[in-house]
């Protein structure tokens, strides 16, 4: 029999995933959640980095929840501090504080059949327990400490990461190395190198850079945008634009699509060469900047000042391997050893979609199911991106192929309305457990995995290192679906593919 937990709902991290749990959570009725977080503060990712030049690559009117539209961003993309303030705004604005623990961060989570609950174990090794959990941890797990360079440790200067960013530290007149070329070195490199005395960029992959237009937001676009129905309309609109490109990539047979990607993969690259010569002075560093692989394998950045920077007198890229860190900086394959201050680390997450990222004996469920052990040998997978069969009452909010939407805020509100339509169903019922069946959860994956045919060959045939492509040659950072069937399928998903228990 069920017996009474610490806690009938937690939902553990306060990102944008667990905003929206909570929100919608008191837009459904109900009450009775806690919200577990590591940190001190809300945000997740927008509260733990602060580094310079930090901002949103995606325009602010759809990098939002729908349940707390903002007209009056000042820019079309607003700086980190912006969405930061806008995620705390929504916490408060639905009273999330009163049900938030700071300072706890869940290391365990262990299945409890004889009382139908969770056993969620701390790091300060207190046991919570709770009937439903909402895992919202997010896709950006932990910085990556390793990063495959030996010797970090012999450095004796300053070494500065994303996450972590020591704003203290003067980097005025100093000699500084920035390692990596992806989102966050193409936000931090422009916004020191003014201050800097010298920076060195080390390039492994180029990295696809636009044009930013960061433009201020017109007053009386604000004031349209405060009207619901405008605003509504505004994103539908988008999505509506957005759909047909995604179907083409889910629907259309491989045959045919990998021809047309050749096709703009040629022309778009042959545009990017022509941008980066008329910004770029020195035509070597053009065409080190240059990517050989299609737009598409790796995360496009947006900056309006990253491929200029190289233009300054100050500013060198370095496309040399790095061979190891020094006591006084880098030393690099030929030989060549530079000195620095400061080392700026930008090498990535570890990310949701790594099997290697979930630890053996971190989530274990019902007859000693072990998701570390279950992914690591079948490759990661989770029903509608969000439920795993094995792991009753509970759901993830960024899982495996959960990504189709235009902006993050709306891919976690679909998964944490899937997650609260299937809790209210079973507290509906007086159910004590409800778990995805093994039948809805293998044919969902097979769907996906047939859908998904196109996106893995196109990676795999680029040779780039991207996290898009994970260790199994899997592509679960995407779902292959479109926003508006993603969105519909969250919110319509078959009870019968539940097993509800009302022992």
């Amino acid at each position: 029999m069920a017996s009474q937990p610490d806690h009938e709902i937690v939902v553990i991290g306060a990102g944008p995933g667990g905003i929206a749990a909570g929100a919608l959570l008191k837009r459904a009725g109900i009450d009775e959640f806690t919200i577990l977080e590591r940190a001190g503060e809300v945000g997740g990712s927008w509260r733990e980095n602060s580094y310079p030049g930090i901002s949103v690559d995606v325009p602010a009117f759809i990098y939002q929840y729908s349940f707390a539209r903002k007209a009056d961003w000042p820019t079309l993309f607003p700086t980190g501090a912006e969405i930061q303030a806008y995620h705390q705004e929504v916490a408060r604005r639905y009273g999330l504080y009163r049900h938030l623990r700071f300072h706890t961060e869940v290391v365990r989570e262990v299945w409890d059949e004889t009382h139908r609950r969770w056993a969620l174990h701390t790091a300060d090794n207190e046991i919570i327990t709770a009937r439903f959990v909402i895992s919202a941890v997010g896709a950006f797990l932990r910085p990556k400490v390793d990063s495959g360079i030996k010797g970090l440790d012999d450095f004796t200067g300053t070494v500065q990461s994303p996450a972590t960013w020591d704003h203290a530290y003067d980097l005025t007149g100093k000699r500084v190395a920035v390692i990596g070329t992806g989102a966050s070195s193409v936000q931090i490199t422009p916004a020191i190198a003014p201050e800097v005395g010298h920076l060195d960029v080390y390039q492994r992959t180029p990295v696809w850079c636009l044009p930013k237009p960061n433009y201020p937001v017109p007053r009386r676009l604000q004031s349209a945008l405060r009207v619901r129905a405008v605003a509504a309309a505004q994103s539908g609109i988008i999505l509506l634009g957005l759909e047909p490109i995604a179907r083409l990539a889910t629907y259309v047979p491989l045959a045919v699509m990998k021809p047309v990607m050749a096709a703009f993969d040629a022309f778009a690259k042959r545009l990017y060469r022509a941008y980066l010569r008329r910004t770029i002075d020195d035509p070597e560093t053009a065409a080190a900047l240059t990517p050989a692989y299609g737009p598409m394998a790796k995360r496009l950045t947006l900056s309006t000042g990253y491929p200029a920077v190289f233009n300054r007198d100050n500013v060198r890229l370095v496309t040399d391997d790095i061979e190891q860190f020094t006591e006084q900086g880098i030393r690099t394959s030929d030989g060549t050893e530079r000195k620095y201050d400061a080392i700026v680390l930008a090498t990535g997450y570890e990310m949701h979609t790594d099997p290697e990222s979930y630890a053996e004996g971190a989530v274990v469920g019902r007859d000693g199911f072990d998701l570390g052990q279950f992914y690591g040998a079948n490759g990661v997978q989770a029903y509608e991106g969000v439920a795993v069969a094995g792991l009753p009452n509970r759901w993830m909010l960024v899982g495996p192929y959960a990504l189709s939407d235009i902006g993050w805020h709306g891919m976690v509100e679909t998964t944490a309305s899937h997650a609260i339509r299937a809790i209210a169903e079973a507290r509906r019922r007086r159910a004590s457990t409800v778990e995805v069946s093994r039948r809805a959860h293998a044919a969902y994956h097979a769907e996906i995995r047939k859908r998904g045919q196109f996106l893995r060959s196109y990676i795999e045939t680029q040779g780039v290192p991207t996290y898009y492509r994970n260790s199994h040659g899997d592509t679960p950072y995407f779902r292959p679906a479109g926003a508006l069937e993603t969105r519909w399928r969250g919110r319509h998903f078959p009870f019968t593919d539940y097993n509800f228990d009302t022992k």
